[in-house]
């Protein structure tokens, strides 16, 4: 190895030590979707930056989507995918699709493959231990046409009521990393299919989690000029709301980071999960590689 090869591993390592010192034994929850689910070798650097938060002492948790997956497998049985809204149209036999693609295919993929990479992962759906207990999503359409506003049903798309992380925190404390599926559970014992962002924002409250990361296909928050935005605040978030900025499918994903962080989440981070080892380059480093949220 040459000396600017040597030194340039050195500063890298020496860049990254006071943050490792200050996530040391802190949790943080990473929603895992979008084309770093996709591409293998975005798949393999995932699993590598999992692996190494857990062997330098913190504790990460992983939610996972799956839509594209359950997408194909629905295709392959002849269904069409229906969306209202963004939303997945989820009766009773698209959600035993929902089950075996989250709970199942990619659940179980993505724990071999960090287990592969030297961790220990165990995989869960929010029914086990009736950890994610979740109702049926109420959503309302308003139009000047109608009178009254218009209730849309989506079927099996449920909400999340409460969440008991007592199974996440006892696989945390035995040096295991929890890989959970969005699927809860009603108090009708029905399966609820969750978006899996509002998943990880609620875990990460509920584990008074140091960091909330989501992963996304853009590079995250960017001006008019596409200059990306980052330490932003409440009040900076609702500015560039009602300016148009953030619209669109960032929407949601920006009010989960903010009710994150107003739920006791120090930071939540919109990241670009298209970037090799995109988790350990926004933990680790001065520049990042996304948007960064605080309260």
């Amino acid at each position: 190895m040459d000396k600017k090869s040597a030194n340039n591993i050195a500063n890298v390592l020496s860049e990254a030590l006071p943050y490792l010192q200050g996530l040391n034994n802190k949790t943080i929850v990473i929603k895992f979707g979008g084309n770093a689910m996709i591409d293998e070798k975005l798949k393999n650097s995932f699993a590598r930056d999992i692996v190494l938060l857990k062997q330098v002492g913190v504790n990460p948790v992983v939610v996972h989507g799956g839509g594209p997956q359950i997408g194909e497998l629905l295709k392959k049985i002849g269904k069409e995918s229906e969306f209202i809204d963004g939303m997945r149209v989820t009766d009773s036999e698209t959600m035993d699709v929902v089950e075996m693609v989250l709970g199942g295919l990619v659940n179980k993929s993505i724990v071999n493959l960090i287990n592969h990479n030297g961790g220990k992962a165990v995989g869960l759906t929010g029914k086990d231990g009736s950890m994610i207990r979740a109702r049926k999503m109420e959503m309302m359409r308003e139009s000047a046409e109608l009178q009254v506003p218009e209730i849309i049903d989506l079927g099996h798309v449920g909400e999340v009521t409460s969440i008991d992380p007592s199974i996440v925190k006892a696989l945390d404390e035995g040096d295991f990393i929890p890989v959970i599926a969005p699927i809860g559970v009603g108090e009708d014992a029905a399966s609820y299919n969750i978006n899996a962002d509002l998943v990880a924002g609620k875990m990460a409250s509920v584990l008074s989690a140091e960091k909330l990361l989501l992963l996304t296909n853009t590079v995250g928050i960017l001006d008019k000029q596409e200059n990306i935005l980052t330490g932003l605040k409440g009040k900076d978030i609702k500015q560039l709301i009602a300016d148009g900025t953030i619209a669109g499918g960032m929407l949601p994903k920006v009010n989960c980071a903010l009710d994150a962080v107003h739920s006791g989440v120090k930071t939540s981070h919109i990241i670009d999960g298209r970037v090799e080892h995109a988790v350990l380059l926004e933990l680790l480093t001065d520049e990042g590689v996304g948007t960064l949220i605080r309260s």
